[in-house]
């Protein structure tokens, strides 16, 4: 195969990090470029063929659903992007399994992710022992103005506090790139563990509290599932991961305040309850998402038509439980509002069935990029904790990216693998 028709989807494989960094706009196109790669194989090759078509058949379902849902939507308009460009996933996912399929090294690909993950992840630090990153990006203030996200850690996003969200889509992935590599090397295996703790604490110092906890659970999940050491030492792990979370919590002021006193002194004396239940923004939103889902049961308002909804002079003033804003912050509260119970039944099915039916496989492989791709799929259905909208480019492009790699990195569950 000429090497040119190869390398050019390696390469943007590779820079898949890079490009979340460097904004929507490049994530889109390399995202696009990426699943294009697939149809200008398929077209050359004459005839490719997928020997689990389940996947790709219910990813096809899923994406008919969401069309459906933009000609039922409040505003056309507002989610046709969204839900028509939801293809470039399904084409997304076919070349990554087919990359992984017909290219043995496509796993190098993960030392520059790795790179590129690492050098996110030192800024981070970085930035909250300094105040700003090595670009000068995150200050507080910068010539007397305030910043909108004050001593929230940005990074390289520079306008948005997301640091914490990229460093817990991508650290999965990588724990288990480097796992893998320790795993036969008993040595080094303690370093597979340090590196755990050095990423937990990573997105525990970015602020983000949802991200952190669910990077809690997930690494505690991970680590007692794969076969890397012995029960005893994984229990023991688990002990000293949550301690030193809690450590972190109480040896830096900033996550002391983001994690405890934000919320406790909001709680401390009866009126302070009351005072938070009623004013509490994410409390607002969560009784806004339910009232709009009581609303519109069956299919709901539409995807990304929360606002269109809730910020509607009309509806908001007679609906007095409306709250105005993007989205309800909390992924379960946001499919029952937009898509309604017909609608989160058909995403979520599809969605749980896909990574559990090769759960089995999963444990038998002992691939713990496998593993730590279907933890993260995981931990971004944990109830009650906030979360960013689920088809977000952003959001929706880290789920896929774990997604398609549960499938590929296993021979035994790679689409294009022929299993007897």
């Amino acid at each position: 195969m000429n090497s040119f028709k190869i390398n050019f989807p390696l390469i943007l494989f590779s820079l898949i990090p890079a490009s979340v960094i460097l904004g929507p706009s490049i994530l889109l196109i390399n995202v696009v470029l990426f699943g294009f790669c697939f149809i200008f194989f398929y077209s050359t090759k004459g005839y490719i063929k997928i020997h689990d078509t389940r996947p790709v058949f219910l990813l096809i379902i899923l994406y008919f659903y969401l069309i459906f849902n933009s000609f039922i939507s409040n505003d056309i308009t507002e989610g046709f992007y969204r839900n028509f460009g939801f293809v470039r996933f399904i084409l997304f996912f076919l070349m990554v399994n087919y990359l992984f399929f017909i290219f043995e090294k496509s796993s190098n690909t993960f030392k520059i992710w790795t790179i590129i993950f690492f050098v996110v992840l030192v800024d981070i630090y970085i930035e909250r022992f300094t105040g700003s990153n090595i670009f000068g990006f995150g200050r507080i203030e910068i010539d007397g103005v305030p910043q909108p996200h004050g001593s929230r850690v940005v990074s390289f996003f520079r306008t948005e506090p997301i640091a914490g969200a990229f460093i817990c889509g991508f650290t999965f992935i990588i724990v288990g790139y480097i796992l893998n590599f320790l795993s036969t090397k008993n040595k080094l295996k303690t370093l597979g563990f340090i590196t755990i703790l050095f990423c937990l604490i990573g997105i525990m110092l970015t602020g983000e509290r949802s991200n952190g906890f669910k990077a809690l659970l997930g690494f505690s999940i991970f680590i007692l599932a794969i076969d890397y050491v012995k029960l005893k030492i994984k229990i023991l792990v688990s002990i000293i991961l949550f301690s030193i979370f809690f450590f972190t919590i109480n040896f830096s002021d900033y996550v002391k305040g983001r994690y405890i006193y934000s919320f406790y002194n909001k709680i401390k004396t009866k009126d302070d309850r009351e005072e938070f239940l009623n004013n509490s923004l994410y409390i607002k939103l969560y009784k806004s998402g339910i009232y709009v889902f009581k609303n519109n049961p069956w299919f709901g308002v539409g995807n990304k038509n929360y606002r269109v909804e809730t910020c509607d002079t009309k509806k908001n003033s007679i609906h007095k439980e409306y709250y105005c804003l993007t989205h309800p912050h909390q992924v379960y509260i946001e499919m029952l509002s937009e898509h309604g119970i017909i609608g989160t039944i058909i995403i979520m099915s599809i969605i749980f069935y896909l990574a559990f039916r090769i759960i089995r496989k999963i444990i038998d492989s002992r691939n713990y990029i496998q593993a730590g791709c279907f933890v993260f799929l995981l931990i971004n259905f944990v109830p009650i904790l906030p979360s960013g909208s689920f088809f977000n480019n952003f959001n929706i492009t880290l789920f896929m990216i774990n997604f398609s790699l549960m499938y590929a990195v296993n021979k035994e569950t790679n689409i294009f693998k022929k299993n007897s």
